[in-house]
């Protein structure tokens, strides 16, 4: 059951007689080759149950954010259905006869996550408005006959015919068909809203029960406007609007690029028979700072991704889909790697339930313990009597331990805040020295002490020379942030910073400090310096009477409101030092925080070239035959016809000889079967290998590494330079 050659055919194997092995779950594939079965098993469930937290925080936060687009949308609709039920002779007192309601949902770019709002669109609209729903795609629509059929089908829930012969051949099946066209879906609408039982729009629905208007609306999502043919559009939208009269048809129209879509895509003459509503979506980039913050600017989940691995996924974000789905996506891989790569990850939980796991570490997880690197350095530091218990004691290392845990927990609880703290004060600096979004500076703080950094200086800077009232809003803003803290350090910043924020709004003269001495003769000396540079000098009285000027500014009085500013500067310095360190500098951060960003950025950026190179030069790699094991630059006579062509042009220059590109081949090939190539049954040879040669050639012309070219008929171009 093996083949020789890519290039063939395709081969069917028939199944084994034998019996068929149990198909293995994610839990098989996690525990697999584990040393420690149950504690696989028990990091896997702990993965799920972590996993179902934050995919039920991302579904509440998706709802919160489209919840107002959603609202919005759904008003239309009722209001576009009531119109429909209360016009009789004077429907075209508010719009013309042939007018078709239609909502424009501008989405923006990211079109991975636009299912799931039009998934929630429509569960809201069955639930509440009609039961008549059909949501359809370009991919599926690319005639007008395929478009009315997918619509007609999704809502009646009937076997649809194209034309009058389809109909006919299909008469004698037991399957009820219906002609493809809105007047049988009118008569279709007539009979099921006149059904004494009340309305029911489908096998697939559910929502017979609910209570809906006697006429309720028909409702049509295009959810890729972009990608509809024009044409298609124009003529089913010409057809529908002969028939609004007799149904209450309403358009949704998804748009990714902008509301112009609409114009350039359909012709006046159309879009006079809509009448469009635009609706507007929060952009992608708030989203994800809002999923940001419910999921890692957080101390109730337990994961953390660091610094590189954050980047990464925001890498992804930016520079590929701007997809929040993806982006959740690549979060959950991390998860998942995090959970199957380090063993004590079964520590990565709430803190009580932490604590009481750590009591019960075996001596294998102990001694993984002792080989972290931030443990390493917490030994490092202790007295030496200290680091013998720790070294050799077990019990000593678990009672450390669950305190090492508690402390993570609480350094969490105190970085958070502090970190939005800082964010407010300094994301409206000029030039953003410590970046305008929050994941930014978190990065910042996760990858370095971000206060030994040039931008923390230029922004406190910046800071000292804030506007009384930017600075006043600015502190009502961090007092806001530090009020649910929990943790004492929390507390006495919340009172710290209330104070400096009550300081600032008394008057001038109650905080006017006492007067220093000397200063009266620095006002006097203040215009001295100054008088002597009307007067001719050398450079060196130049240069005595500039550092004088300089002294001078220097020994001024400052303000009252300067004073206070500089010590309300100085003390946010103070919180940033304190509780921003680095999360590398806590014991047992390698339990939370998942660090390996290679792994996540080869599993999510993918690099087709590479690995499809990778493929051609080592087939061993994917095949696993033994055969194809070979020296580097050797051509493996055993490989497939493929490969070895694709060696071989690697070989020639910018244009190749397709008649010496087959005597090579032949030659491999020739090799590969111990032939004598002057044997008499060369020319038979020759023909299978000539084909071959010219299917593997037509697969690398499709792979795009050569194509046909004019110079030379019997040449071809070489498009790519280098290789795996």
């Amino acid at each position: 059951m093996t083949t020789s050659s890519v290039s063939k055919g395709c081969f069917v194997f028939k199944p084994s007689s034998k019996r068929k092995k149990r198909a293995l779950d994610a839990e098989d594939y996690f525990t697999n080759g584990s040393e420690d079965y149950e504690t696989s098993k028990e990091r896997f469930q702990l993965c799920q149950a972590l996993w179902e937290n934050m995919r039920a925080e991302t579904e509440k936060v998706q709802d919160e954010l489209s919840k107002k687009m959603l609202d919005s949308v759904l008003e239309f609709v009722r209001k576009s259905s009531a119109s429909f039920l209360s016009r009789e002779e004077d429907w075209a007192s508010r719009m013309r006869a042939s007018e078709i309601p239609t909502a424009a949902l501008v989405l923006g770019v990211n079109v991975p996550d636009h299912d799931m709002t039009f998934q929630s669109l429509s569960d809201r609209l069955q639930q509440t408005v009609t039961p008549f729903v059909v949501s359809v795609q370009a991919k599926e629509c690319a005639a007008l006959k395929h478009l009315l059929q997918k619509f007609l089908q999704r809502l009646m829930g009937l076997s649809v015919t194209v034309d009058e012969e389809e109909e006919e051949a299909g008469a004698e099946l037991p399957q009820r068909r219906v002609h493809c066209s809105l007047s049988a879906l009118c008569d279709w609408y007539r009979t099921v809203c006149q059904k004494p039982s009340g309305i029911s729009p489908g096998k697939k629905r559910s929502s017979s029960a609910m209570e809906f208007p006697p006429r309720p609306p028909v409702i049509l999502i295009f959810k890729d406007l972009e990608a509809f043919s024009s044409c298609v559009l124009q003529d089913f939208i010409l057809i529908c609007s002969q028939y609004t009269q007799q149904l209450p048809l309403l358009f949704i129209f998804g748009i990714a690029t902008s509301p112009c879509t609409i114009q350039r895509t359909l012709p006046h003459s159309v879009t006079s028979l809509l009448c469009i509503e635009l609706f507007q979506s929060l952009p992608c980039t708030q989203h994800l700072a809002t999923v940001i913050d419910k999921l890692v600017l957080t101390p109730q989940q337990p994961f953390k991704p660091s610094g590189k691995v954050l980047q990464v996924l925001v890498g992804l974000f930016l520079y590929h889909d701007f997809s929040v789905r993806n982006f959740i996506k690549g979060l959950q891989l991390s998860l998942l790697e995090h959970f199957h790569s380090q063993p004590l990850s079964v520590l990565c939980r709430k803190k009580e339930e932490a604590v009481e796991r750590a009591q019960k570490l075996s001596h294998q997880e102990v001694e993984r313990i002792r080989q972290l690197p931030s443990f390493m350095r917490f030994v490092e530091k202790q007295e030496p009597e200290e680091q013998v218990q720790l070294l050799t004691s077990d019990d000593h290392v678990k009672e450390v331990c669950q305190k090492l845990l508690e402390d993570l927990r609480r350094y969490h609880k105190n970085f958070y805040p502090i970190l939005r703290c800082l964010h407010v004060l300094t994301s409206s600096l000029p030039k953003y020295p410590l970046g305008k979004q929050m994941r930014e500076l978190h990065v910042s703080c996760l990858e370095r002490n971000v206060w030994e950094t040039e931008e923390y200086e230029s922004a406190l800077q910046l800071l000292r020379m804030l506007a009384k009232d930017e600075l006043v809003a600015a502190l009502q803003k961090c007092v806001e942030i530090l009020k649910p803290g929990k943790t004492k350090n929390m507390r006495d910043a919340l009172q710290q910073l209330g104070t400096l924020t009550a300081r600032f709004q008394q008057p001038d003269s109650s905080a006017d400090p006492p007067a220093a001495e000397g200063s009266t003769e620095g006002k006097e000396d203040d215009s001295a310096p100054g008088q002597g540079l009307q007067k001719k000098t050398d450079l060196f009285h130049l240069q005595k009477t500039l550092l004088e000027m300089k002294e001078s500014r220097r020994s001024k009085k400052k303000s009252p409101f300067e004073l206070l500013r500089n010590e309300t500067v100085e003390y946010i310095d103070s919180l940033v030092k304190m509780h921003l360190a680095t999360p590398e500098s806590q014991p047992l951060y390698e339990v939370y925080y998942y660090t390996s960003s290679g792994t996540l950025r080869r599993h999510l950026n993918a690099t087709p070239r590479t690995s499809i190179q990778t493929a051609l030069s080592h087939p061993y790699c994917y095949l696993q035959n033994e055969a194809l094991k070979n020296e580097a630059g050797a051509i493996s006579s055993s490989a497939p016809d493929l490969c070895i062509v694709y060696k071989l042009h690697l070989e020639c220059g910018r244009l190749i000889n397709l008649y010496d590109w087959l005597e090579a081949y032949s030659t491999v090939v020739t090799a590969a079967k111990g032939d004598d190539p002057d044997s008499g049954e060369k020319g038979k040879i020759s023909e299978v290998r000539h084909a071959r040669f010219i299917r593997a050639v037509s697969e690398l012309e499709f792979l795009g590494f050569v194509k046909s070219t004019k110079q030379k008929t019997d040449h071809v171009a070489r498009l790519t330079w280098g290789g795996c």
